[in-house]
């Protein structure tokens, strides 16, 4: 199917290879390279729709951003253009880690702007939530462990997300990595100045109360990040676990699963009113996690080194053996070989058996002694 984008449409679903909607007459193809196929995601900014790109042989999916404000007031339509436009900065820089996705396109079509980028295959938390249940304790620290450093990445270029929550993160199939995606409210802090007074833009029930006053900082970030571990802990909306007179949370006693105290004071340490109080790097939590720092360096491959001990000679502990153990070895080897002399199937007569064993017995006795004497040397 292919989805005409023109938000006036009546009729927008339109059948797979044409070129004009049936409905309106709009063109389908954006820029004679994507086609949108189906409505995925409907923001107070814009539109998002699942497309393919059609200009590669294996026709990928991809995904499209149509900037379409619901509110049309000036200020709003300028704000919302502004934020659009800084999305595409933002990708466009962050896009080269793994777990966000990467800009393909930006670009304006019959006075309406676009943003195509990479389609990221899961769903996201609040979508497995719903789906399977709530988190256990496991879950919980594998997703701090995998999205903490992708928020490591994003701050050490002074970008902060700003709208941290269980829908903005996709748990991708192909690898099971969270994807950190949305980054529409991002705000790149300039001249290192974190505390200037900004827009109160992002999700309230996971804000951080300085977000909350327009001020948010990059741990305003770690803030939502815990208040998301909260909700899939206990499936419910963060502002139903905390007590606002008193100023505490108590979503311990939501969660349906054993939880160890060493995961509870790292949450709740993510969630300190004051950020003084609250972690200020991706790094400190991972530390308190009991993760090594290096995993927040992106992209490193770390092997695991080599080492080979192939012997060159017979093991040197036969050479510490006492005289006893080879006396007392020698001896079964000995008993070893006569049992072996006995015949096997012929009726025993006692003075041949006599005559065999003497015989043999100075054979072996003999030999033996020129191994004790080897041993000795």
């Amino acid at each position: 199917m292919s989805y005409c984008l023109n938000p006036q449409c009546r009729h927008p679903q339109n059948p797979d290879n044409d070129d004009f909607c049936v409905s309106c007459g709009s063109k389908l193809l954006l820029r004679e390279r994507y086609r949108a196929i189906k409505p995925i995601g409907n923001g107070g900014f814009g539109r998002t729709f699942l497309a393919v790109d059609e200009d590669k042989p294996s026709k990928p999916f991809c995904v499209i951003k149509q900037f379409y404000p619901q509110s049309q007031g000036v200020s709003t339509m300028q704000k919302a253009e502004e934020l659009f436009n800084h999305e595409a900065v933002r990708l466009e820089e962050l896009g080269q880690h793994p777990q966000i996705p990467s800009l393909l396109a930006h670009f304006t079509l019959d006075k309406r702007q676009y943003l195509v980028q990479e389609f990221i295959d899961g769903q996201n938390l609040l979508q497995e939530l719903s789906q399977q249940g709530t988190f256990n304790e496991g879950q919980i620290r594998r997703l701090l462990t995998d999205l903490l450093p992708v928020l490591h990445f994003c701050h050490e270029r002074q970008v902060i997300h700003r709208d941290i929550k269980p829908e903005n993160i996709i748990l991708r199939v192909k690898d099971i990595k969270s994807v950190l995606v949305d980054f529409g409210a991002s705000k790149f802090v300039a001249n290192n100045s974190p505390d200037a007074s900004g827009t109160i833009i992002g999700s309230q029930e996971y804000m951080a109360p300085e977000q909350l006053r327009g001020n948010a900082i990059f741990a305003s970030d770690i803030y939502s990040l815990g208040a998301t571990c909260v909700r899939l802990l206990t499936g419910r909306v963060p502002f139903e676990c905390y007590d606002v007179h008193n100023g505490i949370w108590y979503w311990e006693k939501y969660v349906p699963t054993n939880v160890s105290n060493e995961l509870i004071l790292v949450i709740n340490k993510m969630l300190e009113n004051a950020p003084v109080n609250r972690y200020k790097t991706a790094g400190e939590v991972l530390r308190d996690l009991g993760q090594n720092s290096s995993v927040i360096v992106p992209n490193t491959i770390i092997t695991k080194p080599t080492t080979q001990s192939l012997p060159t000679s017979p093991p040197v502990t036969i050479l510490h053996k006492t005289q006893s153990q080879i006396d007392r070895e020698l001896e079964e080897m000995k008993t070893m070989f006569l049992n072996k002399a006995k015949p096997q199937n012929q009726p025993p007569n006692p003075s041949q058996q006599s005559q065999t064993k003497s015989v043999k017995k100075n054979v072996i006795d003999d030999e033996l002694d020129e191994l004790r004497e080897k041993y000795k040397e």
